[in-house]
C-alpha cells in the first residue's frame, strides 16, 4: 500500500487538511489501488468495486479513517463504500473523494481575474452527473473562502457532521470544492468553516439558488425546471429592440408581501403564482407598463422590506420556490408587463450565518470600519476594491436578468456608495488616494456593472436611486458618466411634495419649487418617483401630505399632482396604494387598503390613474422626447399669484396629413413639395393650484384650430366638481405666451387639464 504520513492523517482528523482528496479516495499502489475513507462513527467499512471483489478496509486512525488495498485494480476505479455502524445500520454510497474537480482551468482563470460572468453556474450547489459508465448523480459544491483553514459541506445527508464531507482547496483561487454523490434537489446544507481565527462557523452559501424559510437559515439545493412560455419569449424578443428612453415607462412599485392578503387563510401574503395572476390582471387594468418589486432576494428580517439581503442568488422563500417566482415573471411578461427588480449592492446585514467575516476575515466587507460599516443602517459595505467582490455582484446582476428574465434593476442607495463621507462626521472616513471624498472603487464598480449588463442584455434598463448632484449618473461611461439608463429625480419629488403640502394661500411664495425641476430636467434621464420611501417612517401617505382643510381638497390636490406628474418630462413611478389615495401610511404587515375602491372619491382617483396611463401610453408627446429639451417648452411658468402653470409637451416628427394654413408654427409641422407633411404631436398642460376656478384664463397655443380637453382632474368621474372645457377650446390668432395662437380657457380649482389639437 502507498503510505500516508501520520501528520496528514492528524490534519485530516482535525479538519485542517487543505486537500483531503490527496489522502482519501482511490490512489495507485505498487500492486493495485489503495482506497481510504473517513467515516468518524463507522464500525467497519468495505469497498465494493463495480468489477471485482469486495475488500474490507482497516482502521488506520482513531478519528475514523479506514484503508485497504485492491490488488490488481487500476485507476480510474468505479466503486461504492459499504459502511457499517455499531447500531446495526449499513449504508452503501459512492465515494465523494473519487471525483475530479468540477471547476476547470478556464473557470479558475476567469474567477482569478474577476471576469466570470456566469459565476453562479460554477460556485454554489449544482446537481449534475459525473463519471463515466455508470454516471453518478449528486451535487457539486463550491465556495470562495481563501483564508479558511478548512471547509466542509454539511446537511441532513451527513447529519450536519463537518468531519464527513471535507472540501478540497483549489489553490490560490481561494475556492473549496466537493462533489457529493446522492445529494439532490431540496437538500438543506451549509458550509462549516474552520476560519482564519481557528473558530468553527456555519455559513449559508453566498451562491445558494434557494434559501430555507425564515427563521431557518440553511441553503437549499435547487435546479431550475420552469418552462418559460411563448408569451415570455415574445416579450424578450421585443425587448431586445426597445429603446426605453423614448418609450412610455409607467412603473407600479410593489412590496409583494403586503400588496394583497388572503383573508380566507388568516390574511396570509400571496404566493408568487397567485401574485403573477393577480398582479398581471390589475396592472393591465391600470395601464402601467412595468412593475418594480422591492427586493425579492432572500432576507431573514421581513421588516427590512428586502433591503437587508442575505441570499443574493436566492428568492425570498416566503412566497414560494424559485420556480414560482419565474412563473410570476412569466405571467407578467405574457401580459406585456415589464419587471424591474430592486437590487442592493450598497450594503449587507450582519447576520452571522451570512457574508459577515465569511472566512474569519473581512472578505466581502472592508476591514476598516470607516470603510466597511454603514452608519445609517447598521450594516456592512461591500469592498469594491476586491475583484472577487465585484465579480460576485456583477454576476448577480446578470443572474437576475438572465435566470429570472428581469427587465431591469433599480440600484438602491447609490449615493451611499459614491461618497466616502456619506453620513459620516470628520475623522470617521478615509479620503481616497487623491485626498477626496469620492469612493473611486465604487465608481469603477458601477461603471463596469452598467457596461456589462447593457452589453449582455439589450433592452434592459438600470436605474439609480441617487439623491445628490453627482454629475452624469445616467450618462454613458465613455462620456465620463456612471452608465445608468435612468436616475430617480429625488429633487423633483422633494420640491413637488413640498409645494403641494403648502396651503394654496401660501403657494405664491413657493411657486418656483414647482418649476425649478425644469432647470435641470435634461441633465439626466429621469424617473419621477413617488415611492415607498414617501409613505413610511411617519411621513404619512401621499394623501396625508396634501394640503386641504377637508378630504375633498386633499383628494383634489392629489389628483392635480398626478395630472402634473404624468405630463412632466420623465418616466413615472407610483407606489402601490397611492393609486387609491390611501389615507394611512404603508405598513409591511398589512395590505393595500382595497376597501377604498368602495368609496367613490377614492375610486375616482384610481380611475384617474388608469386614464393617465391610458393617455400617456397612447400619446407620443408625453414620452418620445422625455430626455430631449426639444420636447418641452413653458407657456406660463411665472404666474405665482394665480398659482397657475402651463407648458407644452411635444413628440418627434410623425407622418401625417398636410398641414393647414393655420399651422404656421415651424415646430409643429414640416412639409415639402415632394412628400407628405410630418406633424409633431402636441399636448398642453395647464394647472390651477388654487381653490378658485379661473374663467377665461388665456393660454398661448402653438397651433391653430380646435383643441380638445383629453383630461381634467376635476372631472366628476374622478370625484371633482366638473368645472372645465367640455367642448374644447378654439385657438385664436392672438399671440400669447410667445405662441402664435391662444385661447381663453376655464381652469378648474385645484386641478390640471390636458389639451391636444383636435384631429
Amino acid at each position: 500500500m502507498t503510505a500516508v504520513s501520520a501528520s496528514e492523517l492528524d490534519a485530516l482528523a482535525r479538519r485542517e487538511h487543505a486537500n483531503p482528496h490527496a489522502v482519501l479516495g482511490a490512489h495507485p499502489s505498487p500492486s493495485g489501488v489503495t482506497v481510504r475513507a473517513l467515516r468518524p462513527e463507522a464500525g467497519a467499512i468495505a469497498v465494493i468495486p463495480d468489477r471485482g471483489t469486495r475488500v474490507a478496509l482497516g482502521r488506520i486512525h482513531p478519528a475514523g479513517i479506514f484503508e485497504g488495498e485492491l490488488p490488481g485494480a487500476v485507476l480510474p476505479l468505479s466503486y461504492e463504500l459499504e459502511v457499517d455502524y455499531p447500531n446495526g445500520t449499513t449504508i452503501r454510497l459512492r465515494d465523494p473523494y473519487a471525483f475530479e474537480p468540477t471547476l476547470g482551468e478556464l473557470d479558475l482563470h476567469l474567477i482569478g481575474e474577476g471576469r466570470h460572468e456566469r459565476l453562479y453556474e460554477r460556485l454554489g450547489a449544482h446537481v449534475r452527473e459525473l463519471g463515466g459508465a455508470p454516471a453518478v448523480a449528486g451535487t457539486a459544491f463550491a465556495v470562495w473562502a481563501p483564508a479558511a483553514r478548512s471547509v466542509s459541506v454539511v446537511g441532513g445527508f451527513n447529519l450536519w457532521d463537518g468531519r464527513v464531507h471535507q472540501m478540497r482547496s483549489l489553490g490560490s483561487s481561494g475556492i473549496w470544492e466537493l462533489f457529493v454523490p446522492g445529494v439532490g434537489d431540496g437538500a438543506l446544507y451549509k458550509y462549516e468553516i474552520l476560519n482564519a481565527t481557528g473558530k468553527l462557523t456555519l455559513k449559508a452559501d453566498p451562491y445558494a439558488l434557494e434559501a430555507e424559510l425564515p427563521p431557518q437559515t440553511a441553503s437549499v439545493v435547487h435546479t431550475p425546471r420552469h418552462a418559460w412560455s411563448d408569451g415570455d419569449a415574445a416579450f424578450l424578443r421585443a425587448r431586445r429592440d426597445r429603446q426605453p428612453l423614448n418609450e412610455p415607462v409607467s412603473i407600479y412599485e410593489v412590496h409583494l408581501g403586503s400588496w394583497r392578503l388572503n383573508p380566507l387563510e388568516g390574511n396570509r401574503s400571496l404566493s408568487y403564482r397567485e401574485l403573477g395572476r393577480e398582479l398581471a390582471a390589475y396592472v393591465t387594468e391600470m395601464g402601467f407598463t412595468h412593475v418594480e418589486l422591492l427586493p425579492v432576494m432572500a432576507h431573514p428580517f421581513a421588516g427590512s422590506w428586502g433591503y437587508q439581503v442575505t441570499g443574493y442568488y436566492a428568492p425570498d422563500p416566503r412566497h414560494g420556490a424559485p420556480d414560482d417566482l419565474r412563473a410570476m415573471v412569466d405571467e407578467l411578461h405574457a401580459a406585456g408587463i415589464g419587471v424591474i427588480l430592486d437590487w442592493v449592492p450598497a450594503h449587507f446585514p450582519r447576520d452571522e450565518f451570512a457574508l459577515i467575516r465569511f472566512d474569519g476575515t473581512a472578505l466581502y466587507e472592508h476591514a476598516d470600519p470607516r470603510r466597511g460599516e454603514h452608519p445609517d443602517w447598521g450594516t456592512l459595505e461591500f469592498n469594491f476594491g476586491r475583484w472577487e467582490v465585484r465579480n460576485f455582484l456583477i454576476a448577480n446582476a446578470l443572474f437576475w436578468l438572465r435566470e429570472y428574465h428581469a427587465d431591469g434593476l433599480r440600484v438602491d442607495a447609490v449615493a451611499s456608495m459614491l461618497y466616502l463621507d456619506y453620513s459620516r462626521d470628520e475623522g470617521e472616513w478615509v479620503p481616497n488616494r487623491f485626498g477626496g471624498r469620492e469612493d473611486l472603487e465604487a465608481v469603477a464598480f458601477l461603471r463596469e456593472l452598467n457596461e456589462v449588463i447593457y452589453a449582455r442584455e439589450p433592452g434592459i434598463v438600470s436605474a439609480a436611486e441617487e439623491s445628490t448632484a453627482w454629475p452624469g449618473v445616467s450618462r454613458p461611461t465613455y462620456l465620463g458618466g456612471l452608465g445608468f439608463g435612468l436616475k430617480w429625480n429625488m429633487g423633483w419629488m422633494h420640491d413637488t411634495l413640498g409645494y403641494f403640502a403648502h396651503d394654496p394661500i401660501h403657494r405664491r411664495h413657493h411657486h418656483h419649487e414647482l418649476t425649478f425641476s425644469m432647470i435641470y430636467a435634461y441633465s439626466e434621464n429621469f424617473v419621477l418617483p413617488l415611492s415607498h420611501d414617501e409613505a413610511v417612517h411617519g411621513k404619512g401617505s401621499l394623501y396625508a401630505k396634501m394640503a386641504g382643510a377637508d378630504p375633498w381638497q386633499k383628494l383634489a390636490n392629489l389628483r392635480a399632482l398626478y395630472g402634473y406628474m404624468w405630463a412632466h418630462p420623465g418616466k413615472k413611478l407610483l407606489f402601490m396604494g397611492s393609486e387609491l389615495a390611501q389615507r394611512d401610511e404603508w405598513s409591511h404587515d398589512g395590505s393595500v387598503h382595497w376597501h377604498l375602491r368602495d368609496e367613490p372619491a377614492h375610486a375616482g382617483v384610481q380611475a384617474l390613474v388608469r386614464d393617465l396611463n391610458r393617455i400617456y401610453r397612447s400619446e407620443p408627446a408625453l414620452y418620445e422626447l422625455d430626455c430631449d429639451p426639444d420636447g418641452f417648452w413653458w407657456l406660463e411658468p411665472n404666474d405665482a399669484d394665480s398659482n397657475v402653470i402651463a407648458f407644452v409637451r411635444a413628440s418627434g416628427e410623425h407622418a401625417g396629413a398636410k398641414a393647414s394654413p393655420a399651422d404656421t408654427d415651424a415646430g409643429a409641422t414640416q412639409s415639402d413639395a415632394t412628400g407628405p407633411a410630418t406633424v409633431r404631436r402636441l399636448l398642453v398642460l395647464a394647472a390651477n393650484l388654487s381653490p378658485v376656478p379661473r374663467e377665461g384664463y388665456r393660454i398661448g397655443l402653438p397651433r391653430g384650430g380646435r383643441w380638445r380637453e383629453v383630461l381634467n382632474t376635476d372631472s366628476q368621474v374622478y370625484g371633482g366638481s366638473g368645472v372645465g372645457n367640455h367642448r374644447g377650446v378654439q385657438a385664436e390668432s392672438v399671440a400669447w405666451h410667445d405662441q402664435p395662437f391662444s385661447a381663453p380657457v376655464t381652469l378648474p380649482p385645484l386641478a390640471a387639464i390636458w389639451l391636444v389639437p383636435d384631429g
